[in-house]
C-alpha cells in the first residue's frame, strides 16, 4: 500500500518519524517483550518499585524525557517517594536505597554502558551477593527493554505533554 503524504505526516513530529506509528508491528513486538519482561521480574520476586527505579535510572542515563515522565508517574503509583526519586541520579551518594536496589541500579548502569567491562564485572559481583540468578536476569532484561524504549522515544522525539 502506498502511503499518502498526509498519512506520512501523521507519523512525524518535529521533523522526526514516530517509529511506533511508522512501524507498528515492530513496536508491538517490543511491547510484548516488555510484557514478558515485566512478568519475568514479577516471577523472580522483584517488586514494582525496584523495576521502576531501574527504568528511571536507565532513562536518566539516556536522557529520555518521555520515559522519565512515564516511569516517574509509575513509580509514584507503586508507592515510591518523591525524595528517593529526587536523589536517584546520585544513588551511590545516599543511604536511601537498599542493598538490593543498589545492586540492581549498578547492574542497570552496566547494561546501559556495556563497553565498560570493569563496571560490568563489579556490578555482577555486587548483584551476585544480594540477588538470585533469576533476579539478576530480570534486572538485566528490564534494563535492556527500557534502553530499547528510550531509543524509540528519543529518536522519535516523543513529546512530554502537560497533563
Amino acid at each position: 500500500m502506498i502511503e499518502t503524504a498526509q498519512t506520512a505526516e501523521a507519523h512525524r513530529t518535529n521533523g522526526r518519524i514516530y517509529l511506533d506509528k511508522q512501524s507498528p508491528a515492530a513496536y508491538q513486538a517490543l511491547v510484548k517483550t516488555a510484557d514478558a519482561v515485566r512478568a519475568t521480574a514479577a516471577e523472580a520476586g522483584l517488586d514494582r518499585i525496584l523495576v521502576e527505579l531501574v527504568n528511571l535510572r536507565v532513562s536518566q542515563l539516556n536522557g529520555c524525557a518521555f520515559c522519565l515522565d512515564v516511569h516517574t508517574r509509575a513509580a509514584l503509583r507503586a508507592g515510591e517517594t518523591a525524595r528517593r526519586l529526587g536523589v536517584l541520579a546520585a544513588w551511590r551518594d545516599t543511604e536511601l536505597f537498599t542493598g538490593r536496589e543498589r545492586a540492581a541500579l549498578s547492574l542497570a548502569e552496566a547494561t546501559t554502558h556495556p563497553a565498560d567491562a570493569l563496571a560490568q564485572e563489579r556490578a555482577y559481583v555486587q548483584a551476585g551477593e544480594v540477588l538470585a540468578d533469576d533476579e539478576i536476569s530480570a534486572v538485566i532484561w528490564t534494563a535492556i527493554t527500557i534502553n530499547a524504549f528510550n531509543r524509540v522515544s528519543i529518536l522519535s522525539k516523543h513529546p512530554v505533554r502537560d497533563r
